[in-house]
């Protein structure tokens, strides 16, 4: 098995068989998964049935709640956007799952029908991101709480939902469920121990004890800083190929540039923990 770092947001596995790896290879996997965020495998065949075998190596699978599942296999979340759809999933920077309690630790993405061109995730790692502020800037961000909320993006009101056209996404009813969560700004990674900034435009509402419109100008700022991160990850997908990011030390966004052709993705989310702040 041979990894190698792309940059600090992701890393590329070579010659190892995701059906049939020992428990050392998968030890090193970990490893690698805590210093970079992200693994992309080339050159799978995983099956609905191995996707599902994988995931459980690593952790408890979480069965998502608003996304279209796999006819036979529920644990499997479709990523997918027909040829006459306009808008796809993921089409902005973001973070999955910061709406739970315990926040997803990852996903596991495999790619089974693809466009001839386009179609690109593009990662970055928070804590590289955090990294790059100012000393001040990070203490100051260490005393903030953000509160963080499914409801605008899957619920009764969404704004985005009804953009992406189609039964993609769905179950207001269970967006209108969930209590509005609050996590620290700055948290401690806890895999690798590293300070991460956790805050994301898609699902981040306010921080804690300030109103919407005087945490504005913050988020913002704190966006476009994490945006211009300068070790962007460009994952250009293959048939069969796979990814495993980590939700709590990455963002990831799914360029929409193949208008008029079919992608369709499998993806399964792994349970998490509760964050600690750092």
């Amino acid at each position: 098995m041979k990894i190698e770092g792309r940059s600090s947001a992701g890393a590329d596995v070579y010659g190892v068989d995701l059906r049939t790896i020992d428990e050392g290879g998968l030890a090193s996997l970990k490893a690698a998964f805590a210093d970079y965020g992200l693994l992309i495998f080339h050159e799978q065949a995983l099956t609905p049935e191995d996707h599902i075998a994988l995931a459980g190596r690593f952790g408890e699978i979480n069965i998502n709640r608003f996304f279209e599942a796999h006819p036979a296999h529920p644990e499997i979340a479709m990523v997918r956007k027909e040829r006459d759809q306009l808008q796809n999933i993921g089409g902005g920077w973001h973070t999955d799952h910061s709406y739970d309690v315990d926040p997803a630790l990852g996903s596991i993405l495999v790619a089974r029908e693809l466009p001839p061109q386009g179609g690109d995730t593009l990662f970055l790692n928070t804590s590289d991101a955090f990294d790059r502020l100012s000393p001040g800037f990070q203490t100051m961000l260490r005393g903030l709480r953000a509160v963080h909320s499914a409801k605008h993006i899957f619920g009764v009101q969404a704004a985005t939902a009804a953009e992406v056209d189609g039964d993609r996404l769905g179950n207001a009813a269970a967006a209108e469920g969930l209590a509005d969560v609050v996590h620290p700004v700055v948290v401690r990674h806890p895999l690798s121990g590293r300070p991460t900034l956790y805050v994301n435009p898609a699902f981040t509402l306010h921080f804690e004890g300030w109103t919407a419109q005087e945490s504005e100008p913050l988020l913002r700022q704190l966006y476009a800083h994490m945006a211009a991160a300068p070790g962007v990850c460009r994952v250009r997908w293959a048939p069969g190929m796979v990814a495993f990011w980590d939700n709590r030390s990455t963002w990831h966004y799914a360029v929409n540039d193949y208008h008029g052709e079919r992608r369709e993705m499998h993806r399964i989310t792994l349970e998490g923990c509760a964050l600690e702040a750092a």
